[in-house]
């Protein structure tokens, strides 16, 4: 996340052609810029997808995605990260049960996604 933040903050100074000695604070930089930090657009995108997904009748092929286990062995080692893993350990700690995501995904602004993310306006 660091080394993406890096490197869009770096494409944001050459934009504004912000040379080395010059000096500004990457809070000053994502102002200027109307940004905001990678990791809160990150999660504002995923918390927006999942609960668009939620909004969707329950015989939904990307509905029905969302709880999908499928049965068989995995390979040895360190299991991957999946996208439903990161789902569920953001939903552990933000304190919610699926059942509740699903109930605050039909209000599209309510307090469905984590707290300091919301949509630009």
């Amino acid at each position: 996340m660091n080394k993406l933040q890096a490197f869009i903050n770096g494409c944001l100074r050459i934009i504004l052609k912000i040379k080395w000695p010059e000096k500004i604070s990457n809070q000053e930089l994502w102002q200027q810029t109307r940004q905001m930090p990678v990791e809160q657009e990150i999660l504002r995108r995923r918390w927006g997808w999942v609960g668009h997904t939620l909004r969707k009748p329950g015989c939904s092929t990307t509905r029905r995605a969302l709880t999908w286990n499928p049965q068989g062995k995995r390979k040895r080692g360190r299991p991957r990260n999946t996208w439903r893993r990161d789902l569920e350990a953001d939903t552990k700690r933000l304190g919610h049960t699926w059942k509740q995501l699903e109930s605050l995904a039909g209000d599209r602004d309510a307090a469905f996604a984590p707290q300091g993310v919301h949509r630009p306006k």
